[in-house]
Formats: structure tokens, sequence, C-alpha cells
């Protein structure tokens, strides 16, 4: 896979497909191929399909230290800029705070904006009380995995897949290095200043019976970006998986 550096990091990514480039950034612990893999042969047809892991994913290694949305913001932005930019740029739950963060600082490399299940500041109690109660069990795995799954899928989808998919989710959702930076970024990002200097047409998608990323704090989100076209889809926070169709239909309407 290509590489590129950024600050202390040598950030990893994928390339599949032709076209105008598109480019897709990852969530809190789980890298770009296990959130947004299964979608990738839904854009190549006519797209450069891009999947970036930051630091604490993938094959994405740096010194270790403690992140910041601006940090992961300019791993993404190398990586844009080593596709020649601009792109159309998607990012999920946390991928989306880095996004946004992106469009803000560098709005010469992103076209359109695409932002899901994402928030804009840290201080809301739901929230807080999430992300540090999810943090607090990273040394029973098994609870932490338990946790994360229950908070990122709709009941719903739980009973739809079966307990033998849903065990297997629980058993990957573990609390690496990664995941607990990623939590740690979460807990204390506040990008409501950045959102003004987002120029890009800019598409939100809220989550109605998101769990993780309570439905409200993404509305919040839409309405400090001037112009934001805002979606919902009935589905918890992972939408990617819960509602794939409805979700790359949206995508791929929009960066047209």
């Amino acid at each position: 896979m290509p590489t590129v550096s950024a600050g202390t990091a040598t950030v990893s990514y994928q390339v599949a497909g032709s076209g105008p480039g598109l480019v897709f950034v990852h969530g809190t612990g789980f890298g770009a191929q296990g959130t947004f893999g299964h979608l990738v042969e839904q854009f190549t047809a006519d797209r450069t399909v891009v999947l970036p892991d930051f630091a604490g994913c993938g094959e994405t290694v740096d010194d270790g230290g403690e992140l910041t949305v601006e940090i992961l913001a300019e791993q993404i932005i190398a990586v844009i800029e080593a596709q020649g930019g601009p792109v159309d740029l998607v990012g999920f739950s946390l991928g989306a705070v880095v996004s946004a963060t992106v469009a803000a600082l560098r709005p010469d490399l992103v076209r359109r904006l695409v932002l899901t299940a994402g928030w804009a500041r840290p201080d809301d109690a739901y929230l807080s009380t999430h992300m540090t109660t999810w943090a607090a069990l990273k040394d029973d795995p098994e609870s932490f995995g338990r946790f994360g799954t229950l908070t990122a899928f709709s009941r719903d989808f739980m009973n739809a897949i079966g307990p033998e998919v849903l065990a297997g989710i629980m058993a990957g959702n573990q609390p690496t290095e990664g995941a607990l930076r990623h939590i740690a970024v979460n807990l204390r990002t506040d990008i409501r200043e950045l959102l003004p200097q987002i120029t890009a047409e800019t598409l939100v998608i809220g989550c109605t019976k998101d769990g993780t990323v309570p439905f409200g704090l993404t509305r919040e989100l839409a309405d400090g970006i001037a112009g934001a076209r805002f979606e919902e889809l009935e589905s918890g926070h992972v939408v990617v998986f819960e509602k794939t169709d409805e979700f790359v239909g949206l995508v791929r309407k929009f960066t047209a």
C-alpha cells in the first residue's frame, strides 16, 4: 500500500478505481477497510476511491503521542495532496470531525463534503459519559466490546444479524491503543469555531437511532455549516452497515 509522511506519522492508504478522487475517513478504533471496505466496489466504476488509515489504525505508524483532531486532519491532508487533490471527502463519526477540520483548514482540497454521525463539541453530557465509560472498560476487553457494539447498532439490526455475527462484531471491538487514543480525541475536541470556515458544498447525515453520537449533536453540526444540507437515516451509529444502500445512494447522488 502507498504511504505518505505527515508530522511523526507514516500514513498508509488504499487506492482503487479511476476518476475524480473520493476519500473516505474512518472513525474511532476501526480502520478504513473495516469501516468502508464493503462499499468500495460501489464507487470505483467512475471514481478513484481512497481509504486512509489515520494514526491508531491499520498500517499507519507514528510516535504514539497524544493525538489531536488537527494532527489527524494533517494526516488526511497529506493523503489528499499525494493524490493531487481536490477531492470529495466523506467522514464517518470521528472521521466526520476530522473531515470537517480538513475542509475548514484547507478549503482548496475539498470539493464536496459528507459528514456522517459526527459532532462539533465534546461537552454534551451523553457523549462525554459514553466515551468515559467506554474508555474505563479498557482492562475488560469483553465488556469493552459489548459496550461499544451495544451503542454502535440499533436493536433491530442486532436482532436481524443474529447472535453469531453479533458475537463476532463484539470480539473484534477491542480496546487497542489506537482506539483509546481516538476516544481521548473524542473527549476533548471542539470544532465549533472552525465550522464557519467550511466553504465546500456539504451534506450532513444523521442517524435517528444513534446510541453513540446523539442525533441532536449531528443536527447541530449541520446547523453550524453555512448552506449545509441535512439528511436523516433510521439507523444506529454505524449506518454504513445498517443502511448500506441508503448511505451509498446519498453519497453517490450528492457527489455526482
